[in-house]
């Protein structure tokens, strides 16, 4: 891996669906800690940090010797406040070439995914974003709006990201099917320059931050992943997410 590549970890208290939601307790401890002991796993501390606009998660990253990140309010995109964090980072002497932004409400993404995601992003071309995807395993979850689905070209090319389940017909359904990994990779043009686009009204009406980067012609190259992951999106999702780890998923 390279030394100039960061792992960024938003995360915020203010979710609408979920308040509070990156320091729920799963097996005894903060969400976060599940997500930073992965990252740390797989770039070490010095290369693993969380932007936050909230004290308190600030403070625990610290409790957890990585690197906390200031970052504003205001922002409504993960992918906005990772770019924030990037500038802050650069305006304190850190020479940065790609940047793995790794959502701080999935646990259960381990280390050699996080390695796979920062590979691939490494070796990509400047204009492309890198994201993982995995299997949808059940017809639930492929009814689930808090399930990004992903369609994707010969090439692992996403032709597009939905809450809807697609793809739809006689011969499709969830067995078919995959999801969006939120461990999702830039290199720091790619980034500032996702940053600068207005947001699409694609993006706002699925509340999807890829959409605007596919809605102005860009390529996001997907990785797929045969590990099960299941972010947390409800307090339902916990008992599942502790059951994958108790399995042996991140543990």
């Amino acid at each position: 891996m390279n030394a100039n590549t960061v792992v960024v970890i938003p995360a915020r208290m203010g979710s609408s669906r979920f308040p509070g939601k990156p320091m729920t307790s799963i097996l005894g401890k903060p969400m976060l800690h599940w997500v930073i002991r992965h990252s740390v796993e797989a770039v070490g501390a010095d290369q693993t940090f969380v932007a936050s606009c909230d004290q308190e998660i600030l403070d625990f990253a610290e409790s957890e010797q990585v690197g906390g990140i200031q970052t504003l309010a205001t922002h409504e995109r993960a992918s906005d406040r990772t770019s924030e964090a990037l500038e802050m980072l650069k305006s304190i002497g850190h020479e940065i070439t790609h940047v793995l932004m790794l959502q701080g409400d999935e646990p259960t993404i381990v280390a050699e995914d996080i390695r796979r995601a920062i590979e691939a992003t490494e070796s990509s071309r400047s204009h492309e974003i890198v994201n993982l995807m995995g299997k949808i395993r059940s017809q639930a979850e492929w009814e689930d709006a808090n399930t990004i689905k992903v369609v994707v070209n010969e090439q692992l090319d996403a032709l597009y990201l939905t809450r809807t389940p697609v793809p739809h017909g006689p011969d499709s359904g969830w067995k078919n099917a995959f999801k969006q990994v939120c461990a999702i990779g830039f290199s720091a043009e790619s980034l500032r320059e996702f940053s600068a686009m207005s947001p699409h009204t694609l993006e706002e009406a699925e509340s999807i931050d890829m959409l605007r980067w596919l809605a102005n012609g860009k390529t996001v190259r997907m990785v797929p992943i045969a590990a099960q992951t299941q972010p947390v999106d409800v307090v339902a999702d916990i008992p599942i997410v502790e059951s994958l780890l108790k399995s042996g998923i991140g543990i």
